[in-house]
């Protein structure tokens, strides 16, 4: 298990010596990103099988008080600072570690991660062939992933924060990969600012924990929080900050904003992003730190309610987009909507069965929509309404991308069927009712925006551009059937099999163990619904028995405002021109006027004047001297005088 730390390492290392070398390596060093994370993708083999093997009785591992879970910590010392008087509870010396922590959440993270990075950089050899930054983007990747692994590992809340913005500057570098166009530029700065916003609220959080806990450590904060030492209204501040983090990395609602348009990167990058890296962050964020948002009853609905206006919204905008990259990045902020009311529904192993059976379907879903755009030549946006019939062209990309749709979709017995199920369970039995009218309305929609996506890219009439398609080459679709079978048959890893561990829910868990169920009522419901939702867009755009034009005319004001995704961006524009940059514009008047011109100036100039004043009695003649002083000598006699009177 110690060795864990060299997971992040390989990848760390690949990036700089690409940089400096990638002129003299063979492929411009594409083959050294990939043996880095395929190294630790074995590392992660071996940890794994460390800690499947391990017991409380290891020295660096027992079984937590809080999470029920057996959690190994391995550290160094860093640096110590002496903080002496800070506050109550920190008044001695600082001691900062690096630290690594493994238990069942990390575990399975790592695996994600490192798999599906392992299939995008392979897949990318071939998608990015022929780019004149080739290096540079598996360099760029490389450093992604290592700080993704890192924010995974961490065990303290110091280095999971710096692992967390790396993971900002590399999204920036890769969603602005092809700079030089105006769509990459202005999407890459936005999603820079927009994460930065939540980020600002992480960062106090964090620092509000380590002022009244003492230590940067999560174990700390976690027990600390646990034993009632820390105040109602600081656990529950402290929860809304770290959340307001997490709905930036994300894309929680309102900092949805920026990863529809991230989609302006390389498609592998979307694909990386969305299924392995930048926004499961948020996620992880909120499911690591789950006995501090637990110990809050507030938090707790603000997570569940956050994440059910996020799946919804999300769920109605992807059915009326019209590219296909964007269609799935809504599907994205859509279902991590889901993971999020999870989280706050106290359905955690559901939530974290959900992130890893998405991650698989929506990796295998943006790879397979970069196989699209290469099959037909397009090299920005897919619209699918240009596109169709291409299940003739391309039949293994028809083939993979229909199982990543039906697994996303709720299809029974696809991996999303079984995890969506347990999401539903948790919402029924621990939140108000709406929530679970609201969540079966996500499921609807979102296997109906997916069988939309489906039919009319793969098996409508076919489109204007879609004459010389042709299937990809065999590195892109061996890639794409790998994440087929973990998309189909993922969901089966929750039951107890004779011989296993005894299915994810005993294995990966918050508090308890626990078996897989099924819930009958909520499961048929759900199978109704899915199925009924293709049945739909079967009819609707592969029959043509129901014509969707007359839906438009009828709700045509409502569908205006759903493709213009509710006018938030043209909100927030709003407010930047009319609010921001008036109050910025009155801000630097102010500076500009009063403290500069006033403040800061005016006792200057006015020493100046007074010293321009002062120095005209000093002419250099004596007898103007002599002057003033016979002058003086005058109004002093004159004023003696005028008191003897």
């Amino acid at each position: 298990m110690p060795l864990a730390f060299l997971i992040p390492v390989f990848s760390f290392v690949a990036c700089p010596l690409i940089i400096m070398f990638q002129r003299w390596l063979p492929l411009r060093g594409a083959p050294l990103a990939i043996l880095a994370i395929g190294g630790g993708f074995v590392v992660w083999i071996i940890a794994t099988l460390g800690f499947l093997g391990a017991s409380d009785s290891h020295p660096a591992c027992q079984v937590s008080g809080v999470t029920g879970a057996l959690t190994c910590h391995f550290t160094t010392a860093w640096f110590e600072a002496g903080l002496p008087g800070v506050s109550a509870t920190v008044d001695q010396a600082i001691h900062l570690n690096w630290g690594i922590l493994i238990d069942p959440l990390t575990v399975v993270l790592l695996g994600l991660i490192t798999f599906v990075a392992l299939g995008v950089q392979l897949y990318s050899l071939e998608y990015m062939k022929g780019d004149p930054r080739f290096g540079w983007y598996f360099a760029w990747q490389a450093l992604f992933v290592a700080a993704m692994l890192t924010l995974a590992l961490a065990d303290n809340f110091l280095l999971l924060y710096i692992a967390w913005e790396l993971v900002g500057l590399c999204s920036y570098l890769l969603i602005g990969f092809w700079f030089e166009n105006p769509g990459p530029r202005e999407a890459a700065k936005k999603a820079f600012v927009v994460t930065r916003i939540g980020d600002v609220g992480l960062l106090v959080g964090i620092l509000l924990l380590w002022v009244n806990v003492g230590s940067f450590s999560m174990t700390d904060a976690f027990n600390a929080v646990a034993a009632g030492e820390l105040s109602d209204g600081v656990v529950t501040a402290s929860a809304i900050l770290l959340l307001l983090g997490a709905m930036g990395k994300s894309a929680q609602f309102p900092f949805h904003v920026w990863l529809p348009d991230a989609m302006e990167g390389p498609t592998p990058v979307s694909a990386l992003i969305h299924a392995a890296t930048m926004v499961i962050a948020g996620v992880y964020l909120v499911a690591r730190a789950y006995p501090i948002f637990v110990a809050s009853p507030e938090a707790m609905m603000v997570v569940a309610s956050i994440g059910m206006v996020t799946a919804l919204g999300s769920a109605t905008i992807a059915l009326v987009s019209t590219d296909l990259k964007r269609i799935l990045a809504y599907s994205t902020v859509s279902h991590l909507g889901l993971m999020m009311l999870s989280l706050g529904a106290f359905g955690w192993t559901a939530a974290v069965f959900h992130l890893m059976a998405h991650g698989f379907a929506k990796a295998l879903l943006f790879l397979g929509a970069g196989s699209v755009m290469h099959g037909v030549g397009a090299h920005g946006d897919v619209d699918i309404r240009r596109v169709g019939g291409l299940r003739r062209a391309m039949p293994l990309t028809a083939v993979v991308f229909s199982i990543g749709a039906l697994s996303l979709g709720g299809i029974p017995i696809l991996s999303g069927f079984w995890s969506k199920d347990e999401i539903l369970l948790a919402v029924s039995h621990n939140l108000p009712p709406i929530f679970i009218v609201l969540a079966m309305l996500t499921a609807f929609l979102s296997a109906l925006y997916m069988a939309r996506a489906m039919f009319i890219v793969f098996f409508g009439p076919e489109g204007e551009d879609s004459h010389h398609a042709h299937e990809s080459p065999v590195l892109m679709t061996g890639v794409l059937s790998v994440l087929a079978v973990l998309a189909l048959g993922f969901g089966w890893i929750a039951f107890d099999w004779p011989g296993s561990f005894g299915g994810f829910g005993s294995f990966v868990f918050y508090d308890h163990a626990e078996h897989f169920h099924f819930g009958i009522v909520l499961g048929i419901i759900s199978i109704v619904l899915a199925v009924g939702a293709f049945v739909l867009a079967w009819l609707i755009y592969v029959r043509r028995a129901i014509a969707h034009e007359t839906w438009r005319a009828r709700f045509g004001s409502l569908l205006r405002v759903v493709e213009n995704r509710y006018y938030i961006d043209e909100t927030y524009q709003w407010v930047i021109d009319r609010v921001v940059l008036t109050v910025s514009a009155f801000v630097a008047f102010f500076d500009r006027a009063v403290v500069n011109d006033v403040g800061v100036n005016g006792p200057a100039d006015a020493v100046r004047k007074a010293g321009v004043s002062l120095r005209l009695h000093v002419t250099g003649h004596v007898y103007t001297y002599a002057f003033a002083v016979a002058l003086g000598v005058i109004g002093l006699a004159i004023f003696w005088w005028l008191r003897s009177v």
